[in-house]
């Protein structure tokens, strides 16, 4: 069973990247560039995966992943928020609001893949 990745991030080239390591490796990658509807997004796909930005246009990465915990849907989805922000304070921010790993850009593709592995059991 192929395993399916929601990558919510408005950078291009770090959207490709992602979609082209993580499909390599077999998972089924959609994107998403906004952050004002990826709530919507994320309950009408139902990936078994999240990676998330912080910073999106429209409604902030934080935001998303405090709606996503308080939903039915979401509260166990495992979420890697995938972040320029690599502050302590950023970190915990995440982690209080119930992100499941934090990773700062630039990361290495296999530190990508593992965490994506490891976040999702395999």
């Amino acid at each position: 069973m192929t395993k399916s990745v929601l990558l919510i991030e408005d950078e291009p080239n770090i959207t490709e990247a992602v979609h082209y390591v993580l499909s390599r490796d077999g998972w089924t990658v959609k994107t998403h560039a906004k952050g004002d509807n990826a709530n919507d997004v994320i309950s009408s796909y139902q990936p078994d995966l999240i990676i998330l930005d912080v910073m999106l246009p429209g409604k902030n990465g934080y935001d998303i992943l405090r709606d996503l915990r308080q939903s039915a849907e979401g509260v166990d989805t495992p979420v890697l928020m995938l972040t320029a922000r690599g502050q302590n304070k950023d970190r915990e921010k995440a982690k209080a609001l119930g992100c499941s790993r934090f990773m700062t850009k630039p990361f290495s593709n296999q530190d990508l893949i593992a965490a994506v592995r490891e976040l999702a059991g395999l």
